[in-house]
């Protein structure tokens, strides 16, 4: 019993962290309605941080639209660039989540997912919900629609 006295002050010690570390951050950097980190900047410094497993929120121009991602799960795979100039694969399952068929070079996108490093710049996935409820739901924003 002790033992889970113990470890439940841990956890509310770390939420109380957490929630004062982004009382402390500005504003622009928390997506109110989800809690998900936005902006450019961090996403620039998961890049350069090499870091993954970040929930992040933000949106871009659709730079490239790639073919879609036939093996395993099919994903809907396409680059975006953010108004830093950098870029991120966006990569969305579409065999939980409806494919995005009018989507064009050019076009804005929002989006909501999973950030995970890799050289080019990252990539994002989890834009869908998650059938088993064991992972933070996402989705893409496109011409009004939400896809997830």
């Amino acid at each position: 019993m002790k033992k889970y006295f113990i470890l439940i002050l841990v956890i509310a010690g770390l939420v109380y962290a957490g929630i004062q570390h982004t009382q402390n951050k500005p504003s622009e950097n928390v997506n109110a309605d989800s809690g998900a980190l936005t902006n450019d900047q961090v996403l620039a410094d998961a890049f350069n941080n090499k870091e993954s497993n970040i929930q992040v929120s933000g949106s871009g121009r659709v730079k490239t639209i790639l073919p879609d991602d036939v093996e395993g799960s099919r994903h809907q795979k396409f680059i975006i660039q953010l108004d830093s100039g950098n870029t991120l694969l966006i990569s969305h399952n579409i065999d939980i989540a409806p494919k995005i068929n009018s989507l064009r070079k050019d076009d804005q996108i929002e989006f909501y997912g999973e950030y995970d490093w890799n050289s080019k710049g990252g990539v994002v996935h989890w834009t869908h919900h998650d059938p088993d409820g064991s992972h933070v739901d996402g989705w893409l924003k496109h011409k009004g629609s939400i896809y997830q």
